[in-house]
């Protein structure tokens, strides 16, 4: 049973995605939350698997809330749920750390969907999100050659994969059988070698390369 965490300042929006939920018989809703600030108290005390981040609040944004819940090292993963469009939020998101983007006009449909894949390890991203990332991040590069995934080793291409998919070093490491610590060292080593900075850089490159098979919106 996936336990979810909903952050959404419209009680009748949270009402909602818990009868939704709960209705999947596949997922436990175990709090709710109508700030960015509670979000990130309730994720610490919680330790859910999965956040159902909405965007726009007052205060402490969604943006803002995921990249807070991110910092505290949890295995908690984060999906957007947003009425805005990912031209605008797509890369904040996966700059804050987080795993999935879903607007909520097709929630009723993929909403299921795109929480099991993002509990899988999988980022759950809209069909537009390669071309997105890579225009944006061709234009914060100029006019520099493009990272070829020949440049890694087996094992920087492997790390770098499952980062990509939203594995923590944590959890790459368990899943390797290596320490945390050799596993940021093997993504430092590949970012180095690739020219990458951010999450959304490597989400980036592993969609464009062909290491990350992500699972899209519908």
């Amino acid at each position: 049973m996936v336990r979810a965490l909903l952050v959404d300042d419209h009680a009748v929006v949270r009402a909602g995605l818990r009868a939704l939920l709960e209705a999947s018989g596949t997922a436990e809703v175990v709090g709710e939350a109508s700030s960015g600030e509670e979000a990130v108290t309730k994720a610490q005390i919680l330790e859910p698997d999965i956040v159902v981040m909405d965007l726009a609040m007052p205060g402490m944004d969604g943006i803002q809330a995921t990249r807070r819940i991110t910092e505290l090292g949890l295995e908690t993963k984060v999906l957007v749920l947003t009425i805005h469009d990912e031209d605008d939020f797509l890369l904040p998101a996966l700059d804050a750390g987080a795993d999935g983007f879903l607007n909520k006009s097709t929630a009723d449909i993929d909403l299921m969907g795109a929480i099991e894949a993002v509990v899988r390890g999988h980022s759950f991203l809209p069909r537009r999100a390669a071309a997105l990332i890579a225009r944006r991040t061709a234009q914060q590069r100029g006019a520099g050659g493009e990272p070829k995934p020949e440049a890694l080793s087996d094992r920087e291409r492997t790390v770098i994969e499952l980062t990509a998919r939203g594995f923590s070093a944590a959890e790459t490491g368990r899943e390797l059988s290596l320490s945390r610590k050799t596993v940021e060292g093997y993504i430092a080593r590949a970012k180095s070698k690739l020219g990458l900075k951010h999450r959304r850089d490597i989400v980036r490159f592993a969609l464009e390369s062909g290491l990350l098979r992500s699972e899209t919106e519908q």
